[in-house]
């Protein structure tokens, strides 16, 4: 089934909402479903998982793959580039908006999440159980290292590079390598990148040094 409008409209209002609507309770379902059949694909039924992530996700590029398994909260909220590349046990929270440009690769038992509950205690305690979400933006060129946590509200600029284990809670500029618990800016990416791709590790040829 289509995703109802007003259920999107109720996730993507930035506002505190209820989570057990029945309309919104069949469509995961029937979204939760479609991950299913992805994960219990071969791997040599690429075009099938193909196939079933253009109906799992809101849209995916071309020359894009995600590696089994994932997990989804509904993937209707997920959009992703061209070229993009996820390892497995990528976790996508995105009862909000997830927004990924092209050429992101993405490591291994990554969590995206979009989604928080107030810290109020009455509105995490039934009948009242309630949550948010806000929009994940992930600009072009993004690496994001493995078991990286990237919590709801956050954008990271294009061609950034966040550091394995990092938890990123707020925005990361463009360029840059940031890391860490919370997640900080190290350096600016530079010079020093066109000459060594790892601590003193030179860039062998043919992918380097780039000439002046």
């Amino acid at each position: 089934m289509a995703v109802p409008q007003r259920v999107l409209d109720i996730m993507q209002s930035g506002d505190v909402y209820l989570c057990d609507d029945e309309e919104m309770l069949d469509a995961q379902r029937a979204q939760l479903e479609l991950l299913y059949d992805f994960n219990a694909t071969r791997p040599g039924e690429a075009g099938r998982r193909a196939t079933l992530l253009q109906r799992l996700l809101g849209g995916i590029g071309e020359g894009s793959y995600i590696e089994p398994p994932l997990r989804v909260n509904w993937g209707c909220n997920t959009f992703i580039g061209e070229r993009f590349y996820a390892n497995f046990n990528l976790t996508l929270v995105d009862d909000g908006v997830v927004t990924i440009g092209d050429d992101v690769m993405i490591g291994p038992n990554v969590t995206i999440v979009t989604t928080g509950h107030p810290v109020r205690p009455d509105l995490r305690k039934a009948p009242t159980v309630t949550q948010y979400s806000l929009p994940v933006t992930i600009g072009n060129g993004v690496w994001i290292g493995a078991n990286v946590t990237i919590l709801p509200g956050v954008t990271i600029g294009e061609n950034s590079v966040i550091g394995a284990g990092s938890v990123v809670t707020k925005d990361i500029p463009a360029n840059v390598v940031a890391y860490g618990s919370p997640c900080r800016v190290a350096r600016e990416i530079g010079e020093h990148d066109d000459m060594y791709y790892w601590r003193d590790r030179v860039i062998n040829a043919p992918f380097g040094p780039r000439e002046a």
